[in-house]
């Protein structure tokens, strides 16, 4: 039997908190937790984690290697061109910050299908919509990914290009709520939460 291919997290954690008044989204508190923490707990599938992050280093330090953005133009490509180049395993998974409860299988599934149709990327899709966040890359993007970042390529059409394959995921679709206003945070703490 094969050994399973390493893979690496990266909790995309680069972002203004514009909606947060400029705070730092993963420092915030979930049900008294940074928000970070509720995304590292939920990580499964996966051999080593990064935390891609502009600011607050020294905090994020405190949970894993942690990287600031690569590429001049800074955004969610950016923020998955600096991971790709930081990897030090055959497959990099990403999932933003703001989500604290992405699947626990999503690595395991990913990697599967990517192994299955020997593709350069997946991308989770939650039944409605694709998630391009949620995603597995082959390291070997690094390069395509920082060229596309530095062009002001969106995430999904960079996807596009590289031929990446979507993968369903309806069965966890409410698992990809991400939290962006104060509102939103205490709304996902007062409600009941997934268990698997």
């Amino acid at each position: 039997m094969t050994a399973r291919p390493a893979i690496t997290a990266a909790i995309l954690a680069g972002g203004a908190g514009r909606r947060l008044g400029g705070r730092d989204k993963g420092l915030e508190p979930l049900a008294g937790v940074p928000l970070v923490e509720h995304v590292l707990a939920a990580l499964q599938g996966v051999d080593a984690r990064l935390i891609v992050a502009n600011r607050n280093h020294d905090v994020y330090s405190r949970y894993a290697r942690t990287v600031a953005d690569t590429v001049d133009r800074h955004g969610p490509l950016a923020g998955i061109a600096t991971a790709c180049a930081a990897c030090e395993t055959p497959w990099l998974l990403t999932v933003p910050v703001d989500c604290p409860e992405p699947p626990v299988d999503l690595a395991t599934r990913l990697l599967r299908e990517a192994l299955l149709h020997d593709a350069p990327a997946v991308v989770a899709h939650d039944g409605t919509t694709r998630q391009p966040l949620f995603a597995l890359y082959r390291r070997e993007l690094a390069d395509a990914a920082a060229a596309a970042a530095a062009a002001a390529q969106g995430v999904w059409a960079w996807q596009d290009a590289i031929g990446a394959r979507e993968l369903d995921f309806a069965d966890r679709g409410q698992q990809f709520q991400n939290l962006n206003t104060p509102d939103d945070f205490l709304a996902h703490a007062s409600r009941p939460h997934s268990t698997d």
